[in-house]
């Protein structure tokens, strides 16, 4: 990866029954902590298609409703440069299976004011932002 350019990351935050889907990483970035699915815009690929490939690929589910959360410029992780794009989506069918054991844990839903801790990159953000409609963050 270039470090001189910043990369593109998309997160879900995805609901069922007041619930949201969380799960533990398990890898060199962010090992230990929870947060929904996501991962890297491909080329052409729209916000929502992105969203609902990580899912798929990361957890086997469907999701529906999908839509703009919230957009961080995140350059705390210098050298490295993320523009990070939050979706919040709706549980359509299937159950949360862990599709990738080398990277992630478990899949669970979480009560919104009772979330698993710690939580992982820009994961608080997306919290405030579904609670408060704050959309624009820069850290």
């Amino acid at each position: 990866m270039n470090e001189l350019h910043p990369r593109v990351g998309v997160g879900v935050l995805i609901f069922k029954d007041g619930k949201v889907l969380m799960g533990r990483r398990k890898n060199a970035h962010g090992d230990g902590e929870y947060c929904g699915p996501g991962g890297h815009l491909e080329h052409l690929e729209t916000f929502e298609e992105c969203a609902m490939r990580e899912t798929m690929e990361e957890v086997g589910i469907e999701i529906t409703n999908v839509r703009f959360l919230c957009v961080s410029n995140l350059r705390k992780y210098a050298p490295k440069h993320y523009v990070d794009i939050g979706i919040v989506a709706d549980w359509k069918s299937g159950e949360p299976r862990v599709m990738e054991p080398d990277k992630r844990e478990d899949w669970a839903w979480y009560d919104l004011e009772d979330l698993p801790s710690p939580l992982f990159g820009v994961e608080s953000e997306y919290i405030e932002a579904y609670k408060t409609g704050k959309a624009y963050f820069d850290c």
